[in-house]
């Protein structure tokens, strides 16, 4: 049967919305927030506590409204002790990103605004929703380890609470810097997989919580955010350096997908990735594991050499979280850590300009099919 519109499979190119939040420039390879060039922003110095309010607010905060902003994140990262109990009661090998989407779930029951629906109180859900992702992530890393959750400081940033509430010590300098930029790339990406299921969730008119939680399971996806847990895998299965070009070539030739590669927008090299590749590199050789980055910097030679192919953002934030000593099976939960600020932000915008989402299929079944009754069929 014809469609109405012309069918594109994924929704490929589809414009489904307007958006002030973020633009993706596939052909100059830029990525620009709220007006802002993400290269501006990391070269600038800036925090990832920034880029949230600019991302909520259209504007760069005054020092006196990132003071303000900043304390609000840092004053609200404790979990209500019902969350707690609840990561305690989860069996331990379970996913850890099943776990935090049922665990946001749960936030939601215990939200002081819980049924105001104004903009005032989404600001404040969407606050604590950036405050206490990280403390679901570490606080479940820590119990599954059996150890005890770490009350988190308040007078530490979110790139540096991450590791003291995973490790129950501050990050070095190095650390603390290259996660904070790390935050700010992954802050968000226009109208991806995952912020659109928030926003067709939002446009029922649904609450913040039930919106984030659906965010949350599409980045699941190894198509979505679970690419970079991909490429450490592949990097720890490769190990040597000297067999890096030949596994790759092996794998290519064997039809085996590589992660880390290629865009559904860029038709140039990823922004994120100029940056990511560069903190690679130096936290390889800080940690002394400077064999990640070699052959990484190998595998992405080759693939662009063979294929035209670009290394995307999954591609370096791998050998870079494992040369910070982060478990490959955190590094889709940070994802969603740094994304919730963008997640949100879509989900403020579809609120104040709403409309209901509902696309159309296609139908390709069959039609006019005649009822048999079932006792002659």
């Amino acid at each position: 049967m014809a469609a109405e519109t012309t069918f594109k499979a994924g929704l490929e190119d589809v414009v489904a919305n307007t958006s002030e939040i973020c633009f993706v420039d596939g052909k100059e390879g830029r990525l620009i927030y709220q007006g802002y060039d993400i290269h501006d922003l990391v070269n600038g110095g800036a925090s990832f506590e920034e880029v949230i309010f600019l991302l909520w607010h259209g504007k760069l905060p005054s020092k006196s409204e990132l003071e303000t902003f900043t304390k609000a994140i840092a004053t609200q990262r404790e979990l209500p002790e019902a969350v707690l109990n609840f990561l305690r009661s989860v069996p331990k090998d379970a996913n850890a990103m099943e776990v935090l989407r049922t665990a946001v779930s749960d936030l939601g029951l215990y939200d002081p605004d819980n049924g105001d629906e104004s903009l005032e109180a989404n600001i404040r859900k969407a606050t604590r929703l950036v405050a206490q992702l990280p403390t679901i992530v570490t606080s479940f890393e820590r119990i599954r380890q059996g150890l005890e959750p770490i009350q988190p400081d308040a007078s530490l940033s979110s790139a540096a609470s991450f590791f003291y509430q995973l490790r129950g010590e501050k990050p070095s300098e190095f650390v603390e810097r290259a996660f904070n930029i790390a935050l700010i790339l992954h802050a968000d990406h226009e109208l991806n997989a995952s912020t659109f299921s928030a926003r067709v969730t939002a446009g029922t008119l649904s609450d913040m919580y039930s919106a984030i939680t659906s965010a949350v399971g599409t980045l699941k996806g190894p198509l979505h955010g679970g690419a970079n847990e991909q490429v450490m895998k592949m990097l720890l299965e490769i190990d040597d350096e000297s067999k890096a070009q030949q596994w790759i070539a092996d794998a290519l030739a064997n039809k085996r997908k590589i992660m880390g590669f290629g865009h559904r927008v860029y038709r140039t090299e990823d922004p994120r990735a100029t940056h990511l590749r560069k903190l690679s590199k130096e936290a390889g050789e800080l940690a002394g594991q400077t064999k990640w980055f070699n052959m990484s910097q190998t595998i992405e030679a080759y693939v662009k050499d063979s294929k035209g192919l670009n290394a995307n953002v999954d591609f370096y934030s791998a050998s870079m979280y494992y040369a910070m000593g982060i478990p490959t099976h955190l590094f889709t939960p940070i994802f969603a850590i740094s994304r919730i600020s963008g997640w949100s932000a879509h989900v403020l915008e579809q609120y104040r300009n709403n409309r209901l989402i509902r696309p159309r299929a296609e139908y390709v079944g069959k039609v006019d099919q005649k009822y048999i009754p079932v006792n002659e069929r």
